[in-house]
């Protein structure tokens, strides 16, 4: 080992994991209460001594460079087994930041999320549940503002997807297999239907999540997304979908696992289509889950197994 790397500091790593997950500099700073200048100059010493960039600096803030992310791996790592020595044997509190997870609008995923916070033991904690788009996800945890993700692939986007999240440095984990659902509100005419087909959902609204600038068919959250439709409306989080799933007797299609709890008024009903949902979840390929995203993923399981799907691997 190199000089300069026996003398990175467990301070600057703890930096350095910070403006990793804020993606900026001055933001990671305020969070830590030190000036903006002393955060910079921190980065560029880390850098300096490494001998490699670490972080791609712009007016948005700064991401994550390929020898950046392998990095944060490792820094998390030490700084991890720091705390755990510093807790056993100190008395010292855990950190703060537990987890951050990014992904499609599923209700299990909520579900799943509200359990693991019930039975965290830390007495003070900070973590982040993103709904978001497809591209976004991928987005979220290449650059390590997220550590997993959770999304769906099919025999329809599974190439693009896989070869997106190669590019990435990611790896697609996959977790269950569901067989399609619409969700209604209760008041639907279809809501006391024991099945229902596309026929049946010719005339009513379908309701989708609007990718934004990446629109494409193959970052749809929802199978058969080639299909037209004579009513469609595109909606950016799962409340307003609900919303109009009530107020305009609209459809979605998803996996059919939903919260009685956090979503009541509104039901699955299984689709008569030749499809399976297969959902899993992403995270950096070399760089190991920490404890909180692997009992994340157990309350996912849990959640999924309740409503009697086969778990994959």
């Amino acid at each position: 080992m190199s000089r300069g790397l026996r003398s990175i500091t467990l301070l600057q790593l703890h930096y350095f994991i910070e403006v990793a997950a804020e993606g900026s500099i001055t933001a990671a700073a305020d969070l830590l209460y030190v000036s903006q200048p002393t955060m910079s100059g921190a980065m560029k010493d880390l850098e300096t001594r490494v001998g490699r960039a670490l972080l791609f600096r712009s007016a948005r803030g700064v991401t994550l460079t390929v020898d950046g992310a392998e990095f944060l791996g490792y820094a998390r790592q030490v700084v991890e087994q720091a705390e755990l020595l510093e807790q056993h044997y100190l008395g010292r509190p855990p950190s703060r930041r537990l987890l951050g997870v990014s992904a499609q609008h599923y209700s299990f995923v909520v579900d799943a999320f509200v359990r693991m916070v019930k039975t965290s033991d830390a007495a003070e904690y900070e973590f982040s549940l993103r709904e978001t788009r497809t591209w976004d996800i991928i987005e979220d945890v290449r650059t390590l503002r997220s550590e997993l993700g959770i999304l769906y692939r099919n025999d329809f986007n599974q190439k693009v997807i896989d070869k997106l999240l190669r590019d990435s440095g990611l790896v697609f984990h996959p977790l269950f297999l569901a067989p399609p659902h619409i969700f209604i509100s209760r008041k639907n005419p279809l809501a006391s239907r024991g099945r229902v087909t596309l026929d049946d959902l010719a005339d009513v609204p379908r309701l989708t999540f609007d990718q934004g600038a990446n629109n494409s068919f193959y970052f749809a959250e929802e199978i058969l997304s080639t299909l037209s439709s004579k009513q469609e409306i595109r909606v950016s989080d799962r409340a307003t979908i609900f919303n109009l799933m009530i107020g305009l007797d609209g459809y979605t299609i998803s996996t059919g696992i939903i919260s009685d709890d956090l979503d009541p008024e509104i039901v699955a009903i299984p689709l008569d289509v030749d499809e399976r949902i297969e959902i899993g979840w992403i995270d950096h390929s070399g760089i190991p889950l920490t404890e909180q995203a692997r009992r994340y993923l157990e309350e996912v399981r849990a959640v999924v197994t309740g409503f009697d799907l086969e778990l994959i691997g």
